[in-house]
């Protein structure tokens, strides 16, 4: 019999990169540092994701004729390669238009580029 932690080490990191993201995003002016508040919070949905399919001692649902026992969760695995492709594209897509945001008014600060109305 196995002693486990009496808290899961996941979640935890999950709590952590999330929490440490909301601080970036609510704190930080300068519109890079706010794109990678945002990728933080992603990589702490992604982990979540992961976390939630995982069974201790499962095996991998890749099999036509499985062995008896518990399989990982297939589903969130999908999931989190889905929310992968598509936060890249997202990040390409917010880089870009802080790229074109710097060449109009010369600064990455997010109160500056409140100018670009209209």
């Amino acid at each position: 019999m196995t002693v486990g932690l009496p808290f899961n080490i996941p979640f935890l990191a999950v709590a952590a990169l999330i929490s440490i993201s909301f601080i970036i995003i609510l704190t930080q002016r300068n519109l890079i540092k706010l794109v990678m508040g945002i990728v933080i919070m992603q990589a702490g949905v992604n982990l979540f994701l992961v976390s939630l399919g995982y069974r201790t001692g499962g095996i991998v649902p890749i099999f036509t004729h499985a062995p008896e026992g518990a399989m990982v969760l297939p589903v969130p695995q999908a999931l989190t390669l889905t929310s992968i492709v598509i936060g890249v594209a997202c990040t390409a897509l917010m880089l870009s238009l802080i790229v074109l945001t710097y060449r109009h008014t010369g600064d990455t600060d997010a109160e500056k580029s409140r100018i670009l109305k209209g």
